[in-house]
């Protein structure tokens, strides 16, 4: 979701925070390219605003992510992510491949979407799961390499690569 300047700067009031020019490139940063990492997201506002620290901007999305005006993502293995879209208890398609990831909604509907067997005590809000598998360009591309592999042994499973013809010298 791509929110306008003045949706942001009310936003970041009602939440408490002081709306400044780093913290509305950030919010748009964050809204305009969802599951970012830091790293990508920097990029994003220097080109918008100039010069801004890399701690600045970690320390931006700390404060956005405890005011539960953005989410953190960290699936295993890989950079945490940043997106806007919070309070509803989505879930995230990843793929093993490339890393991209996808929004997922609630897989019956309704938060926290899973039932424990046993609660252990907890009052239960949010249930987080990771779906993985690989995208459809993953797919082509691994078949695409399996049939080179293929294609470069002979019958006898050896690869035909690097073989030079003529009687071995010793």
């Amino acid at each position: 979701m791509i929110v306008m300047s003045g949706d942001v700067d009310q936003l970041l009031r009602q939440h408490g925070l002081q709306v400044t020019a780093q913290r509305l490139a950030i919010m748009q940063a964050v809204s305009s390219r969802p599951h970012a990492t830091a790293d990508e997201l920097i990029d994003d506002v220097r080109a918008v605003i100039g010069s801004i620290s890399r701690q600045a901007v970690y320390d931006t999305l700390g404060v956005m992510v405890d005011k539960n005006l953005i989410r953190r993502i960290q699936p295993a293995r890989s950079a945490a992510r940043y997106e806007d879209r919070v309070g509803d208890n989505h879930h995230h398609l990843i793929c093993r491949g490339c890393g991209t990831m996808f929004d997922i909604d609630c897989a019956v509907g309704e938060a926290p979407c899973l039932t424990a067997d046993d609660d252990h005590g907890f009052e239960i809000d949010e249930a987080e799961v990771i779906y993985w598998g690989r995208c459809p360009s993953c797919r082509k591309a691994a078949a695409a390499d399996e049939g080179e592999r293929a294609a470069s042994t002979g019958p006898s499973g050896n690869s035909k690569r690097g073989r030079t013809a003529g009687p071995s010298k010793t």
